[in-house]
């Protein structure tokens, strides 16, 4: 499994358990995302893609996404910074790992209007890494991710050719109950996050993270297939 292949979708992935879906194929339940992008945008983004992030999760209902790292890289400098961010949660990949398993819970935020997601990263040596963070759909661009220690960045939401892409706008602490912007000298960098379908149900996710002035940090993908109930 390359980067390559997932790009051309010649990959292909395994068959998992069949996975019951009675919502209509195009089914709305949850406008939020949709509401930070125009129509024409929305509408140039697959049914699956669409589908995915429409679903509203109602009285702790959760929906869980299982697949693999494919590809992963980062640098010495992106590895440092990994390590220092464990301070706050550990919201980056920990280890050069790939070919590993990984695993995504989506829940509903019942403490805010938003989603928490958890990812769970196999590794080859020692524990599994687990990411908490929180998108909630506030702040300037109407859309944030929450990790630990109050820390946040701003989104903005993206269609590139098929893929949704959730780019970051700007770092901040949140003291008081009031998001405090960090200064640019202490950015990590631009962060990319893409979600790209593939065949079968499958999708990829890949985050990227560049420094203005150190160049590529941290690039992961993974692909992911909805569990079986």
């Amino acid at each position: 499994m390359t980067p390559a292949s997932i790009a051309s979708q010649n990959w292909r992935p395994p068959t998992p358990p069949s996975v019951a879906d009675d919502a209509p194929a195009d089914s709305l339940g949850d406008l939020r995302f949709r509401a930070l992008m125009p129509d024409g945008d929305w509408g140039a983004l697959p049914l699956e893609t669409r589908r995915r992030f429409s679903r509203r999760l109602a009285d702790g209902g959760t929906i869980v996404y299982a697949g693999r790292v494919v590809e992963m890289r980062i640098s010495r400098l992106g590895w440092c910074l990994a390590q220092a961010l464990r301070l706050i949660g550990g919201p980056l990949p920990l280890a050069r790992d790939h070919d590993v398993a990984a695993v995504v819970a989506v829940t509903e935020d019942m403490a805010g209007d938003g989603q928490v997601w958890t990812r769970v990263y196999a590794r080859r040596s020692g524990f599994p890494q687990i990411v908490h963070s929180v998108k909630r759909f506030a702040g300037r661009t109407g859309l944030e991710e929450h990790v630990g220690w109050g820390v946040g960045m701003a989104l903005t939401v993206h269609v590139v050719g098929t893929a949704l892409v959730f780019r970051s706008a700007g770092y901040f602490v949140r003291l008081l109950g009031r998001p405090i912007p960090l200064p640019a000298w202490l950015s990590p960098g631009a962060l990319a996050v893409s979600h790209a379908a593939l065949a079968e149900g499958w999708f990829s996710f890949t985050l990227d993270l560049h420094h203005p002035r150190f160049g590529a940090l941290v690039r992961q993908t993974a692909v992911f297939r909805e569990a079986g109930t």
